[in-house]
């Protein structure tokens, strides 16, 4: 679904990414690992479309994104892509429903239908009390479910997650987790997930370990 080929990415003198070839496959979760400074979150950004690789393609189901304009570029990431930051961004003015159906709203889709969606993405998500409830009278658990939640308003093929546990404890980053995976399990959703939670990074199909710009590893998941 999604191939990366030489990616190459400057910012001034720095050379962040060194030529990253990669290649995910429908329904597969990939982890990105590596220290600070890797280029990890800028490697997601790229692949998500919020950021542009200097030299390189990034081809979505054989469409180079490169080659769309900025118009085109918004209008596919909002229906092909979910994002999932490790601060939830939500906006604390709306309700938990509204915050999850604003991208549907921006897709033109029907309001009756986004709705339903979002309560039904919401009661999912054991959120069913909430929908009604402003971020601030939520937990930071419900906050970051509520934004899973978001991601998944449009059905996107894919979802990126900069390191969505960052901000839990372990009690609700293992939630998160768990919401992952069974999201991939029964509706065989796209994960790519750069994070520094060693237990979330070993669950993936694969991780990748980068290291001043590149992948210099490659870790399936072992099947007995």
């Amino acid at each position: 679904m999604l191939q990366v080929k030489n990616i190459h990415k400057k910012y001034g003198a720095l050379e962040v990414l060194k030529g990253i070839d990669l290649t995910i496959a429908t329904g597969e979760v990939v982890s990105i690992v590596g220290a600070s400074g890797a280029g990890k979150s800028t490697l997601l950004h790229i692949l998500g479309t919020l950021d542009t690789a200097d030299t390189g393609e990034v081809m979505f189901d054989d469409k180079n994104i490169a080659r769309m304009n900025a118009a085109e570029m918004a209008r596919f990431r909002n229906r092909h892509i979910g994002f999932i930051f490790q601060f939830h961004n939500l906006l604390p003015e709306f309700t938990a429903l509204e915050n999850v159906c604003l991208p549907g709203f921006l897709a033109d889709r029907p309001e009756k239908e986004v709705r339903q969606r979002a309560e039904e993405l919401l009661t999912m998500l054991h959120l069913s009390h909430r929908l009604d409830h402003k971020p601030s009278e939520m937990s930071g658990g419900e906050q970051q479910r509520t934004a899973v939640a978001r991601a998944l308003i449009n059905s996107p093929k894919i979802i990126f997650a900069d390191e969505p546990s960052g901000n839990l404890d372990s009690k609700n980053a293992q939630e998160l987790h768990d919401i992952f995976f069974r999201l991939r399990n029964e509706f065989n959703q796209t994960f790519v997930i750069v994070t520094h939670n060693e237990q979330l990074a070993t669950m993936a199909d694969r991780t990748l370990v980068m290291k001043d710009g590149q992948i210099v590893e490659e870790l399936r998941v072992r099947v007995d």
